[in-house]
């Protein structure tokens, strides 16, 4: 009686221990492996208009961060006024909308190109407005952008809001 019971103990345990998920699937496709993200800044970015409608500036994405197809940037602008009541930097994600009285607007934005041939990563952020020469000095000058390169099994399967800043910092443990 002892051996059966311990048997099917045994049983029990192997059998519970082999359920659940398996974790997060790695870079190289395994189980249980680790999101690699990669993070830089860009500060003293300015935005000039040459057709009163928008402005793009190329962001080149430094030497050191090797960025794969399927890899997914977040970007966020750092907010000086909302960082300066709160006294910690707060960072907003884009694209990011300003309507002022008037109906005007302005909006930045980003998107990416990824040359599969080269395996150059390309981002442009565009700052467009209805009227871009009316845009206060605020909007187009020494602007501040944090970059976010994550996997897109990370992208796809979590339940961190990507909109927050501070969620997805502390979920893939970036330092600064």
């Amino acid at each position: 009686m002892k051996k059966i019971l311990s048997l099917l103990l045994l049983s029990t345990i192997l059998f519970t221990a082999c359920e659940g998920d398996q974790g997060p699937i790695g870079p190289q496709g395994e189980p249980g492996g680790l999101f690699l993200a990669k993070t830089f800044e860009v500060d003293n970015i300015n935005f000039s208009s040459t057709n009163g409608l928008d402005a793009t500036i190329n962001i080149p994405v430094p030497n050191s961060i090797d960025v794969f197809e399927a890899d997914v940037p977040l970007v966020y602008l750092l907010d000086p006024i909302a960082s300066a009541d709160n006294g910690a930097d707060v960072w907003e994600p884009l694209p990011r909308t300003f309507f002022f009285s008037g109906n005007g607007f302005a909006q930045y934005r980003f998107n990416f190109i990824f040359d599969d041939n080269t395996g150059i990563f390309d981002l442009d952020i565009t700052l467009e407005s209805d009227d871009f020469t009316a845009l206060d000095n605020g909007f187009t000058q020494n602007q501040v952008f944090r970059i976010v390169i994550v996997p897109s099994e990370f992208a796809e399967n979590t339940n961190i809001n990507l909109l927050d800043f501070n969620a997805v910092q502390s979920e893939l443990k970036l330092e600064f």
